[in-house]
């Protein structure tokens, strides 16, 4: 029996315990959660919502002033459009429409993520802008998949797939005609960066850039914009200074100067 004829058994082996380390390793990045948590709430839309009247756009990425933004999932419908945001997440779940970052709570560990309610809002008013549409047309949705569970009161629209489903359906006012649906769902596609591989990459890249910015800058508690020194004009509190988003009148932010 010769060397080769001993070592290769092994080294198929070796190569076998590769494969199932780098798959486990695989199962926990937070990308693949994103992509099972994305793919839970696309199985619920296609199997739950008509399909007729419910248009589904998924990964929608839109150029802006400053980079780019990305929205998981567009709904289309003739009761207003659906942005939902997904959060595929484990443990406790502490937030409020208003906080700057909730907080996770895995047994002893505590982690702080953006509020995405104010993650979701830059959508919304990308879209608004794009589509020239007001708040009463377009709809923000907040879905945590896995295994959370809230600890703090949430508002209607922050909940789970079958809450975030019945959100939907809730929606019952006529808001466009069937014709002004199919305009929308051709002006989101005509008006999306193509999705590919590259796009992907350039948003994860503008994202970590604007994280990188804000652990230096000022930003607003709302949309996460930059902050601007103002003064009021008018009234009692006349003369006093506050920061104000930069972003006015689209975005009313403000943080008082303690």
């Amino acid at each position: 029996m010769d060397l080769v004829s001993i070592i290769a058994p092994l080294l198929g082996k070796f190569w076998i315990f590769i494969l199932i380390a780098f798959l486990l390793l695989l199962l926990r990045t937070r990308w693949f959660k994103g992509i099972i948590g994305e793919a839970t709430v696309n199985f619920g839309v296609k199997l739950f919502l008509d399909k007729e009247v419910y248009h589904l756009i998924k990964n929608v990425t839109f150029p802006t002033e400053d980079g780019t933004t990305q929205i998981d999932h567009v709904i289309v419908s003739p009761y207003g459009i659906f942005l939902i945001e997904t959060k595929n997440m484990k443990g406790w779940i502490f937030g409020s429409s208003h906080q700057k970052t909730w907080t996770q709570k895995i047994y002893r560990e505590s982690f702080k993520f953006q509020n995405p309610i104010h993650q979701n809002y830059k959508h919304v008013k990308t879209l608004q802008s794009f589509l020239k549409l007001n708040d009463s047309q377009v709809h923000s949705l907040v879905v945590f998949v896995g295994d959370s569970t809230f600890k703090t009161e949430m508002p209607e629209n922050v909940t789970y797939p079958r809450g975030g489903l019945q959100f939907i359906k809730n929606k019952t006012e006529v808001v466009f005609s069937e014709t002004e649906v199919r305009d929308i769902v051709n002006k989101i596609e005509a008006g999306r960066l193509s999705p590919s591989f590259k796009t992907s990459r350039a948003h994860v890249k503008h994202v970590k850039d604007i994280i990188n910015e804000k652990q230096n800058a000022n930003t607003c508690p709302k949309c996460g914009g930059p902050m601007i020194l103002r003064e009021t004009k008018k009234g009692p509190h006349a003369g006093k200074q506050f920061y104000g988003c930069s972003r006015f009148p689209n975005c009313r932010g403000i943080t008082a100067i303690s």
